[in-house]
């Protein structure tokens, strides 16, 4: 019998991180049963054009705040994956500093239904990784989460930082879970006392902010972190690399072994602190647009690898929150999962990079990583039809007021870029088509821990971890008992 796909997008240009071919995508039950050539694909009960435009894997940002529950004024998960939709993102992980933060088996599950019934888009959701909050690591692994987020610096939501020994702790309970921990690193008690220094002394501009957190607090973050997770083999993740000078203890982690990665953000590549003066508050964000000397190695560092990934740290608020004469009362963050693949497309045209890199970066290594590929991040048959289709030559300017984001405002209101997501489809179905929202996909969005598939773990030192000294175990039994949570 005949097989006749759902879907065939026709005579597209087809961007792999290794190459462009024009082809046609047959798509079937939300998965890729074909690509080639127009006259091999099977009849279809719909199809789409793309010629001149190109199809990407759908964007994977593995740094987004929702701010549900807790903070619905902001964002929700229907708001954000409608942005996400909109900019070409197919799957997002959403972070854990909401009201209450995801640290408990409970609070998981509450937030799971909460996604589940609202998401545009698929999703991962991270647990809390915290000083009181080890004890939950088995139940949060059992109960879904993509990965873990571990604050070693302030932001917001103001969730307490763990101390180096409790640092290590968690690491040692999460590392037989094979799971990632995704790291806020930053040195809390620089910061903390460096703001406290310059409130005093009634530093309030906006630059304060970029003063109180020096590249020093990112260097010393990241360094005792590598450390940590080469002692115990977890899996670490640096989030929003801002600093030339962090990717020095990066480099020197991975060529030792460590299994850790790191992402940056539009913001570090593409703004500085020359943008405080004409931005203000809007500009504040964790951690801070530094100088504009740490541009060029960052971006060097993703051509070589060092960076791994491009991700948002999409955090929105509301215009209020964001324009206060204080700047230490400012909320820190901005939309920017909307916004991210037109400013990353702008830099392709410039040349910046190709757009095979683009792909790489920003869908096939994510997917890679959290152990997603190749049912995810790729174009190929047997992979989920996450599709982004794009016209590359489109000029227009970001408006602020016409995101999907509850928040609506930016630092790129304004901004001339070149390269428009068209269509976005999530496992074959369109979610964003001819650049409106299609509404019944409300809730389509799933949770993508069910198709994880991570490498065996490898914990070091079992013999000398919390457990094992204290009496609590954690001999090979008792990893192994953990491993099979995965």
């Amino acid at each position: 019998m005949t097989t006749v796909a759902d879907l065939v997008i026709r005579d597209g240009s087809i961007v792999s991180p290794e190459s462009v071919i024009a082809a046609s995508i047959a798509i079937k039950d939300g998965v890729i049963i074909a690509v080639g050539a127009e006259e091999a694909m099977p009849p279809a009960r719909e199809t789409l054009d793309a010629r001149g435009l190109h199809v990407l894997p759908g964007a994977i940002d593995v740094h987004v705040h929702f701010r549900d529950p807790g903070y619905p004024h902001k964002e929700d998960f229907a708001t954000g994956t409608a942005a996400a939709a909109f900019g070409g993102v197919t799957t997002v992980f959403d972070m854990p500093n909401t009201i209450p933060p995801t640290g408990t088996g409970e609070a998981l599950a509450a937030k799971h239904r909460i996604a589940a019934a609202s998401a545009h888009v698929d999703f991962g959701l991270y647990g809390l990784l915290g000083e009181d909050t080890i004890e939950h690591v088995p139940a949060l692994v059992e109960g879904g989460v993509i990965g873990f987020k571990l604050y070693m610096g302030n932001t917001f939501g103001k969730i307490p930082c763990p101390s180096t020994g409790a640092m290590l702790e968690a690491f040692e309970a999460v590392a037989p879970t094979g799971k990632r921990v995704s790291l806020h690193a930053e040195t809390n008690s620089i910061m903390e006392r460096r703001e406290t220094r310059m409130r005093e002394a009634n530093r309030l501009d906006p630059l304060a902010h970029l003063a109180a957190r020096p590249a020093i607090v990112a260097v010393e973050a990241v360094s005792r972190a590598a450390i940590l997770a080469e002692w115990t083999g977890a899996r670490i993740h640096v989030l929003h690399i801002s600093s030339a000078a962090e990717l020095r203890p990066l480099r020197e982690a991975k060529a030792r072994g460590v299994d850790i990665t790191g992402e940056t953000c539009p913001q570090y590549l593409l703004l500085s602190s020359d943008d405080y003066a004409r931005l203000g508050g809007v500009i504040r964000v964790n951690p801070p647009v530094r100088e504009a000397k740490n541009q060029e190695p960052l971006w060097r560092a993703l051509a070589d690898g060092t960076v791994d990934i491009i991700a948002t740290d999409h955090a929105p608020h509301s215009p209020a929150e964001k324009t206060r004469n204080d700047i230490w009362t400012v909320d820190c963050g901005f939309p920017g999962v909307e916004t991210q693949m037109p400013l990353m497309l702008t830099e392709v045209a410039a040349g910046r990079m190709s757009i095979c890199d683009y792909v790489r970066w920003s869908a096939a290594k994510p997917a890679q990583i959290w152990g997603l590929y190749p049912r995810k991040g790729v174009i190929a048959a047997g992979s989920d039809a996450d599709l982004t289709v794009v016209d590359l030559d489109r000029n227009w300017a970001i408006d602020d007021a016409k995101l999907q984001s509850r928040s609506k405002i930016t630092p790129w209101n304004g901004r001339q870029v070149r390269g428009l997501p068209l269509h976005t489809l999530v496992r074959g179905r369109f979610v964003m088509r001819d650049r409106a929202l299609v509404a019944d996909t409300r809730g389509f969005g799933r949770s993508v821990h069910t198709c994880q598939r991570l490498p065996t773990a490898a914990p070091h030192n079992t013999d000398q971890t919390m457990r094992a000294i204290v009496g609590g175990g954690g001999g090979p039994s008792e990893q192994a008992a953990l491993c099979t949570l995965r």
